[in-house]
């Protein structure tokens, strides 16, 4: 069995963005050889997510208005979380929703995705070096 272990190294300067990851994921599977397998990419940080969707722009500016209607970053003081000096209670509620990870099918060297799906990394407490594993198993 062949396998790859990567690290993403990711830095926004904004608290919030979506970023495509697309091209570094196929970048690794190629690296890797893998035929036939598995890709798991995986935001390592818990105010930030991986996910699958359309590259659109309308889609991540709905994104960004429906996720801060569900866990608003301010008034600040309405999370317990934000009483340890924290700021950043609704980037973790983000997180949750959005999800940690996903996993690809791997199919002759390629991932295999459906039409439109695009690998995004989404980050809801920025401006600091975050990473994002990519792991890749298969023959």
């Amino acid at each position: 069995m062949k396998h790859l272990t990567e690290h993403l190294a990711l830095e926004i300067p904004t608290r919030r963005a979506f970023v495509n990851i697309t091209r570094e994921v196929e970048d690794a599977v190629a690296r890797s050889g893998v035929q036939e397998g598995l890709c798991l990419v995986n935001a390592m940080h818990i105010s930030a997510s991986v996910f699958i969707n359309d590259d659109e722009s309308g889609l991540h500016h709905d994104y960004e208005v429906w996720l801060e209607g569900l866990a608003p970053h301010a008034p600040t003081n309405r999370y317990r979380h934000n009483d340890t000096g924290e700021d950043n209670a609704d980037a973790h509620l983000k997180r949750q929703i959005m999800g940690r990870e996903v996993v690809v099918a791997i199919t002759r060297g390629r991932l295999d995705f459906g039409p439109w799906e695009q690998i995004f990394y989404g980050e809801f407490d920025g401006r600091r070096r975050k990473r994002v594993l990519v792991k890749v198993i298969g023959e």
